[in-house]
């Protein structure tokens, strides 16, 4: 495993507010994020904002403001997303700032010189909405523009265009000879499957007649770069300094992944000579009741209310645990209030304050140490281990949910222990086995929390931490030495109560 480890966000765009989708995929990056800096790795973790291009232009002008002071508003709104989500990001990149527009025109006037972009003249249909240019493989099998594209004009420009199609040839071979490069593979497969069609050669202007909010051509004054050149530059921008090129993985949603992500970035790195990155996670849509969460329609910024009602981490397991990677999932109240009751109060918060009440009563505070070791104790041992395996490998994968579903079969086996081994009777019996049992049973409750905490710390950050503190333990800052079963627990200071997971009475979902 390198120590390295470089993973970045796609860059939210700069007109309009945060919403399910923004916030599920800052999650998803900074739970492999966390994961991969208690393995050890030297993480750098990036995200940021997209802030040229011709909506955003279109926006200020309706607001009265200019495109600055509009994308430093939304900056900050952005920003507070990040903290109300706890997202440990190490670096948030604006494509404004110098740092961006100085590589974005080198990469340019490369290019330009090594005549790789021309000037053309052309005619076509032109999305506003995705600030492109579509061809008629566009439409969908209705011969309708899709919806994602918003108007659709017949616009006449001149233009310089990078000529992207000669480098279709390589980049169907890097995808087919690095199968890791996209996933899942399905998309992998979608990509390849589009690849079959001749690539056109790539608009990357727009004329200052139309469009002054970008950054300008270094070798053509009246022009400004095409967003899309200029925000996917933003991954390299912002580690130039740093030398942590290339990328190990760029967490994008699907509507991205082709062309952008999948055919114009590797083809403009491999014309600059640079390493393309190592993999492209893509992950599916949140739909709301059947319906593709929008900001359009206000269904994906409702559902961020749970954040406030319920906490970020019960907000942060429900979207790891909901959503399959590579999958769409369909987000509702319903089934939110469901996994908060059942997951995280009556299992996972339910069985720290067994532990606490128990030791706090029959201890003195203090957990004992182990003085039977039974075949339930062993099997509880034994599933641990099966537990962490399952879970490594699936994170190994990115497969959140599937990690955390074997998880939580542990967690239910520790509830399922404690009722076996039935403490409460245990303790009105005078016989020393029986005292044995329960001190035994008082340990391994403890170290089973303690585990689960420190493997769990990567999602629950805040509530992983508590507990940790609870059994007298200190946050876990790594995974070494610490995911073994061991007596670490024996003797520590439990406080009395602690309420993880507060009982809010569900709001019940409004009618379609």
């Amino acid at each position: 495993m390198s120590s390295k480890f470089y993973i970045t966000t796609a860059i939210d765009y700069a007109n309009g507010t945060p919403h399910l989708g923004h916030a599920y995929e800052k999650v998803l990056t900074d739970v492999i994020a966390r994961n991969a800096r208690m393995q050890g790795q030297a993480v750098h973790f990036l995200t940021g904002l997209d802030e040229h291009g011709q909506k955003v232009q279109q926006t200020a002008q309706k607001e009265n403001k200019t495109p600055q002071v509009l994308v430093d508003e939304v900056a900050v709104v952005f920003q507070e997303l990040l903290k109300k989500l706890n997202i440990s990001n190490d670096d948030y990149i604006r494509t404004t700032e110098t740092r961006h527009k100085t590589v974005v025109q080198d990469f340019l006037q490369k290019l330009f010189d090594q005549g790789l972009i021309f000037k053309a003249n052309k005619t076509g249909w032109y999305s506003v909405r995705q600030e492109q240019f579509l061809n008629e493989k566009d439409r969908d099998e209705n011969g309708e523009w899709p919806e994602i594209y918003g108007e659709v004009t017949i616009t006449q420009e001149e233009n310089y265009y990078f000529k992207l199609s000669q480098f279709q040839p390589w980049l169907i071979e890097h995808i087919q000879s690095h199968p890791e490069f996209i996933s899942p593979n399905f998309r992998r497969n979608q990509v390849l499957e589009f690849l079959k069609e001749p690539l056109n050669d790539l608009c990357i202007s727009r004329p200052k007649s139309r469009l002054t909010w970008g950054i300008e051509l270094p070798f053509d004054p009246h022009f400004v770069t095409y967003v899309w050149f200029d925000a996917l530059t933003n991954y390299y921008s912002a580690v130039l300094p740093k030398n942590l090129w290339p990328a190990d993985v760029h967490v994008i949603g699907k509507d991205i992944l082709s062309p952008p992500h999948a055919v114009y970035w590797p083809c403009m790195l491999k014309a600059l000579n640079i390493e393309p990155p190592r993999q492209l996670l893509v992950h599916g849509w949140w739909t709301i009741k059947g319906a593709k969460a929008s900001k359009s329609t206000g269904n994906a910024t409702q559902s961020m209310a749970f954040v406030d009602t319920h906490g970020a981490d019960a907000f942060r397991y429900y979207l790891c645990r909901e959503m399959t990677v590579g999958q769409d999932a369909n987000f509702s109240d319903d089934t939110f209030n469901t996994r908060y009751a059942s997951d995280l109060q009556n299992n996972f918060g339910n069985l720290l304050n067994r532990l606490l009440n128990m030791v706090t009563r029959h201890y003195q505070g203090l957990i004992p140490q182990v003085a039977a070791d039974e075949e339930l104790e062993k099997n509880l041992r034994r599933l641990w281990e099966e537990t962490l395996t399952k879970y490594q490998a699936f994170m190994a994968e990115y497969q959140i949910s599937h990690a955390l579903e074997a998880l939580w079969v542990f967690i239910s086996a520790l509830n399922a222990y404690i009722e076996t081994r039935a403490p409460w009777k245990l303790a009105k019996s005078t016989a020393p086995e029986d005292r044995a049992r329960l001190d035994s049973c008082m340990a391994h409750v403890a170290e089973g929390l303690r585990l689960v905490s420190t493997l769990l710390t990567p999602v629950m950050p805040a509530t992983c931490d508590k507990i940790l503190i609870n059994i007298g333990g200190q946050p876990a800052q790594t995974f070494k030495n610490q995911l073994t079963w061991g007596h670490s627990c024996t003797g520590q200071k439990v406080e009395a109560v602690c309420i993880l997971f507060p009982k809010i009475e569900p709001t019940p979902e409004k009618p379609a």
